[in-house]
């Protein structure tokens, strides 16, 4: 799922979908443990996808807009 299709969902629902992608990650940690997993390449992708779902909850439930800045990023470095 996209960033921007996770944007879209409410709080519960992308909790939700984190719940069932982190349970397919330990699923598929399981498998792979046991030389079972037919893709391994999926557990990278779902660790990933699991950050960019942490990432959009994160920045709904602070309130941020779409590509927003906090004051504290758009602020120069202090010099001295």
């Amino acid at each position: 799922m996209k960033p921007q299709d996770m944007r879209e969902l409410t709080l519960e629902e992308l909790q939700h979908h984190l719940d069932t992608i982190a349970e397919e990650l330990v699923n598929l940690k399981i498998k792979l443990s046991v030389k079972q997993l037919d893709n391994p390449l999926r557990v990278r992708f779902l660790r990933k996808e699991i950050a960019r779902a942490k990432t959009v909850l994160r920045a709904k439930r602070l309130g941020a807009k779409p590509g927003e800045l906090h004051a504290s990023e758009t602020a120069e470095p202090a010099k001295g």
